[in-house]
């Protein structure tokens, strides 16, 4: 503690060292000869400084002070370095037995000694001699560097993939979002067309019926102007005694000669089904429709109906061919063992199914499939059936198939309401649209294929 009182009393408050040439001033406060030559006053006590008082000598004890706490702090700095490398030498012995730790465990991945190698806790352990050990553990850096750089070049390349795959889904989201616009405008053009000329027919029906009306009330008002000057006329004659002629045959009536015209503004099943009829008439407009599938047994005894559309159920489960309806002859949709056909190949595709109050069916693609039971729904894969917590009895199924995104797709085809959506295994193209039935008879309720 005295030591380092008199280092701080040996230390120029200017350049906060210890003092080198030091200097008293007249004030009494010293400081090192250089740190005061150019002030004109005492830098801790501000007393003005003569010409004279800046040639000071040099105070001789304050130096001698000085040197010696200078000296004492180097003997004290080799010192503490003698004890660092009397420390660095003790380390370098094996603690445990004093022995020079030559040899490094590369399983502890530690500094052992030659009794240690020898010792139980080292037993089956491998050793590299220390002056080896860095450049094998230097190989191990770098192998453990390059595996994470090249880890990192790895997930650099999952983000920029990444990146690309949320452009991807931006740029498709733009696209989808103009096509819908298109579509709706489409549809809005549509129906705007045929408010207009909805409209236009009504004014017809009004302007043509006022016309007639119209008519009507001038013959009317004409007759009326007429009765009214016979009747001045008759009672002015009849007043001065002119007229000879009696009122009979003055008077012929001719309000039942007239009559009041009147018209009903209808617009027939427009003024009270208008939206109906409009979604019926879009049908015949909006593109693409519905698939027009036609149904094709592969059973000698399953009954199709003489258009295609409709399937009763024969003795036994019965799976169903299928083709579409187009300018091109129609091709089975459904691969047979007996027939080497095409069907779905790529694109979106969707079709209706009327399936009415039939308590079991089967609709969707050939392994993939939704199923009704009678008490609840199925999606199935090949065999395997995953009940779904769907619930209410539609007459109606709508499947949408989407090649592209693998996605196949059940609806209530009356509300559009959602059922189930699968994925199926689209690996093994073409693929066929699905229909089984089951045995029933009397079976009277059709499964029909709906087209638009």
């Amino acid at each position: 503690m005295a030591s380092v009182q008199c280092s701080e009393d040996l230390t120029c408050s200017v350049c906060l060292s210890i003092f080198t040439d030091p200097v008293t001033l007249p004030c009494g406060h010293s400081f090192c000869r250089q740190c005061v030559t150019e002030v004109h006053s005492c830098p801790h006590c501000r007393a003005a400084l003569s010409t004279e008082a800046r040639r000071l000598p040099t105070n001789v004890i304050l130096k001698n002070l000085a040197e010696k706490v200078r000296e004492a702090e180097k003997m004290k700095e080799e010192g503490g370095i003698r004890d660092r490398n009397e420390k660095r030498s003790v380390s370098d012995l094996c603690p445990e037995h004093e022995e020079k730790l030559k040899l490094f465990c590369l399983t502890e991945q530690e500094l052992a000694c030659i009794i240690c190698r020898d010792g139980d806790r080292h037993e089956g352990h491998k050793f590299k001699p220390v002056k080896d050990a860095p450049a094998l553990l230097r190989k191990e850096l770098e192998t453990f560097v390059q595996h994470v750089l090249d880890d990192i070049h790895a997930i650099e390349s999952l983000a920029n993939t990444q990146r690309e795959e949320i452009t991807k889904t931006k740029e498709k989201s733009e696209q989808l979002i103009t096509q819908i616009r298109s579509q709706f405008e489409e549809m809005h053009q549509f129906l705007q067309r045929r408010e207009d000329e909805i409209k236009n027919e009504l004014k017809n029906e009004e302007e043509d019926g006022i016309e007639k009306m119209s008519h009507s009330l001038n013959a009317i008002e004409t007759t009326l102007s007429e009765r009214k000057e016979m009747e001045v006329k008759f009672l002015k004659s009849w007043t001065e005694g002119k007229s000879m002629m009696t009122t009979e045959d003055l008077f012929k009536p001719r309000a039942k000669e007239l009559q009041v015209v009147s018209t009903s503004l209808s617009l027939g099943p427009y003024e009270s089904h208008l939206q109906f009829f409009m979604w019926k008439e879009m049908l015949q407009v909006i593109q693409p429709r519905a698939e027009q599938l036609s149904l094709r047994s592969n059973s000698t005894v399953l009954s199709v109906s003489d258009d295609g559309r409709s399937l009763c159920s024969a003795p036994k489960s019965n799976q169903v061919l299928v083709s579409r309806q187009d300018s091109t002859p129609a091709l089975p949709l459904l691969a047979s063992v007996h027939l080497n056909v095409t069907a779905f190949t790529s694109g979106q595709h969707y079709w209706e199914v009327e399936v009415g109050s039939r308590d079991y069916w089967e609709l969707g693609l050939k392994d993939n499939s939704l199923r009704y039971d009678g008490l609840m729904y199925h999606t199935l894969h090949q065999t395997v059936g995953l009940p779904l917590a769907f619930e209410g009895r539609p007459r109606k199924i709508g499947v949408y198939l989407n090649c592209s995104s693998k996605k196949l797709s059940f609806y209530d085809a009356d509300n559009m309401k959602h059922i189930h959506t699968v994925s199926p295994d689209l690996t093994s193209m073409p693929v066929s649209a699905y229909f089984n039935i089951r045995h029933k008879e009397p079976d009277r309720n059709l499964i029909t294929v709906c087209w638009y």
